[in-house]
């Protein structure tokens, strides 16, 4: 006879054998980390995604090498770039640039004679950047009436990641402090998700063996990772020290903690799961790498969770509240919350009216999504907003630093001077029509037969002009060209090209994404509350607190008002990446709260109350520490709300803005509004579906059904 394999059976296993569980979840981790250690890690050489994908996949064919270059600009107010000061400084920083990278510097002046821009090409193996530095303060010493800056399209992404990485873990520690009183019980929950997201770091080398994974990957991982492994080890350490204060044994809490918040851990990791699948619905490589690595990251912490979690537990014992920090303010995470018992009765006292100023609140925030616009980031949307326009200025006065096209083109044999004419005259209708700036440059393929053509391009690189530019390339200019010589291949690439494309690409696939996510997410939640109306109003609240991320997005991105506030330079756009992300990440992290709170109420129903009592009890009682689980989220994507990248600065303040709303207006008051308004057609299961598999839960394990209304 096979014996049924469920959250409560493995539960009971490990809460009988806890060493041995202890040892195989760690000897898990270690095997994981081995298993990088053999594989290796094979990394993403560029995400872009149709023609541009194509372009680059050209130039690596063919070993097309562009230049790589430093450049300095300075530029005075006051002074004439012909005046000693101004020339003084062009010397010093051109020696220390050449010695730095062994280019020969060329200095372009511009037009008001304010300005110099100062560029080489990096020709020696280990260029010195601290001779380029010294050659920058230099400057700044003796001419002080010269702005100078080098590089600076560069922004502070990798030490803003390496920052919020080192950070998250102890801000994850203070929220938990906070929520348990107790630093044992606050070392638990971070221990499992440390645990989980070392595991699922070394299991990225044999899934990049698979799909080769962009270098986001590892902070993505790490932030899904803390999120649901300490939500996950919260619910289930709460329930376990709820049990254990009704007068069970801990061994006996923990029993029937496995059979409620194991089966509620293990539904909710299914729905991140799903909603992370989806990503492979968008076709592009960074993404397939993302979806793989986070559901591994997930997939960690659900095994720790109904695992080693039961394991630990049961060796600390009444040992899990030692450690009490009586000098820090303490969340209520067990028993009822007053201020929500307080929100919830008001809300069900009142259902219409609470839902409707709920969802009236939520749709206000969501109008200004209706005109959200997305673009790829920019090289100076990337820097800090003193940077951005300093950026921004530069190539205003020297348009052609703007971000080029680079037109690659390989050929068969016999071809080369057909070639050379074309490009020839690609270059002369691309400066008649001024859709690039010359000067353009040429780069051979050094396994010959193939070329890449250089054209700055009119505008920002980022702006309208640029993407049309691109456009005009792609469907005039260079099909007339060198499309015209026999057997050639061409593509045009570049990152504005790479914004066009990454962009079409995301807008293309964003309906299967959503549908995908949404009709799973249905079916999982059909089956597991046996309710056609649970999962259908679970998707709606989801799309609520979506939708009211976006607004929130656009109001304060593509508009000026908060650029001081948080240090940005609004290009008007939102990057384009970005809406389908949050989209999965918001539904599945949602939904984890929409799992956890309704099995709750759904155990209450099935012990003897009525909806409304199920309602104020299930919510009240497990509001602490849904609370307490979304400030960890909100602290942690905070983080990257204070990076000096947009991108990463516009996704940290959208994911922290979604799970705050999520967690208090759309569960704490439109949940159980529309609960109390819906009554009995909450667990609405039409008769043809009767036949659906019955899930076990409740708090004896028994095997129940919740009531159905007739068709």
């Amino acid at each position: 006879m096979v014996k049924k394999v469920s959250p409560s059976a493995i539960g009971r296993w490990s809460i009988r054998r806890p060493r041995l569980a202890i040892a195989l979840w760690l000897m898990f981790v270690a095997a994981a980390v081995g298993a990088l250690s053999f594989t290796g890690s094979n990394q993403l050489q560029n995400g872009a995604v149709g023609q541009s994908g194509r372009g680059y996949a050209l130039m690596a064919d063919h070993q097309i090498e562009l230049p790589s270059g430093v450049y300095a600009y300075l530029h005075s107010a006051s002074l004439s770039t012909a005046s000693p000061g101004f020339q003084a400084g062009i010397r010093t920083l051109s020696e220390g640039m050449k010695a730095a990278v062994g280019g020969t510097p060329t200095v372009l002046t511009s037009r008001d004679h304010h300005a110099v821009l100062i560029g080489a090409d990096v020709v020696v193996a280990h260029p010195s950047g601290a001779l380029l530095a010294r050659a920058l303060e230099t400057v700044r010493a003796h001419e002080p009436q010269l702005r100078v800056a080098l590089d600076a399209a560069s922004g502070g992404s990798s030490s803003d990641l390496a920052r919020a990485e080192q950070l998250s873990v102890p801000i994850t520690l203070l929220v938990l402090l906070l929520a348990f009183g107790s630093l044992v019980a606050s070392l638990v929950p971070l221990l499992l998700a440390v645990t989980a997201v070392v595991a699922a770091f070394g299991l990225l080398g044999p899934i990049s063996q698979l799909f080769a994974l962009d270098g986001s990957v590892k902070t993505i991982v790490l932030l899904i990772g803390m999120a649901v492994g300490v939500d996950y080890a919260l619910f289930y350490l709460v329930r376990s020290r709820e049990e254990r204060r009704r007068g069970l044994s801990c061994r006996d809490a923990l029993e029937r903690t496995a059979r409620t918040s194991g089966r509620s851990v293990l539904i909710a990791g299914g729905t991140v799961v799903i909603a992370m699948a989806g990503l492979f619905a968008i076709g592009s490589d960074v993404f397939d790498g993302i979806a793989s690595g986070t559901i591994a990251v997930v997939a960690c912490a659900v095994a720790g969770s109904v695992t080693v979690l039961p394991a630990v537990l049961q060796m600390l014992g009444p040992n899990v509240d030692r450690g009490r920090a009586r000098f820090l303010p303490h969340l209520r995470t067990d028993g009822d919350s007053r201020f929500w018992a307080a929100v919830v009765d008001r809300a069900l006292r009142r259902p219409l009216l609470a839902a409707a100023m709920a969802a009236g609140f939520t749709l206000a925030l969501t109008v200004p999504a209706f005109g959200m616009h997305v673009s790829q980031p920019s090289s100076y949307a990337l820097s800090s907003s003193g940077q951005s326009s300093l950026t921004s200025q530069i190539t205003e006065e020297f348009p052609t630093t703007s971000s080029p096209a680079i037109v690659v083109v390989a050929w068969p044999n016999g071809e080369a001077a057909a070639v050379g004419r074309e490009t020839q005259r690609l270059e002369a209708l691309a400066a008649a029509s001024g859709a690039a700036h010359p000067p353009f440059a040429v780069v051979q393929a050094a396994a010959g037969h193939a070329l890449a053509l250089l054209l700055p391009l009119t505008g920002l690189g980022d702006n309208a002009p640029s993407r049309a530019a691109v456009r005009t390339l792609r469907e005039q200019l260079v099909p007339e060209t060198l499309g015209r010589v026999p057997g050639s291949d061409t593509a045009v690439t570049g990152d504005t090209a790479e914004d066009v494309d990454f962009t079409a690409q995301m807008t293309r696939s964003a309906p299967y994404v959503v549908l995908f996510v949404m009709t799973l997410a249905f079916v999982l939640l059909l089956v597991t509350f046996r309710s056609i109306v649970v999962p259908l109003k679970a998707i709606v609240l989801n799309l609520l607190s979506v939708g009211a991320s976006y607004g929130v997005l656009v109001l304060v991105f593509q508009h000026s008002w908060a650029q001081n506030l948080l240090g940005f330079r609004s290009d008007g756009a939102i990057i384009a990446w970005l809406p389908l992300f949050l989209f999965v990440v918001l539904f599945g992290l949602s939904m984890d709260y929409h799992v956890f709170i309704l099995s709750r109420v759904r155990e209450d129903v099935h012990a003897g109350m009525t909806t409304d009592e199920a309602l104020r009890h299930g919510i009240t009682r497990t509001a602490g520490v849904v609370t307490s689980a979304a400030l960890v989220m909100v602290a942690v994507f905070s983080l990257f709300g204070t990076s000096s990248s947009l991108d990463l600065k516009q996704a940290g303040i959208g994911l922290a803005v979604a799970v705050l709303l999520d967690a208090t207006v759309v569960r704490g008051v439109l949940l159980p509004a529309t609960m109390k308004l819906l009554g009995d057609l909450n667990w609405y299961l039409p008769r043809r579906l009767t036949w659906l598999p019955r899930a076990q839960s409740g708090p004896v394990g028994a095997v129940s059904v919740l009531a159905s209304v007739p068709d």
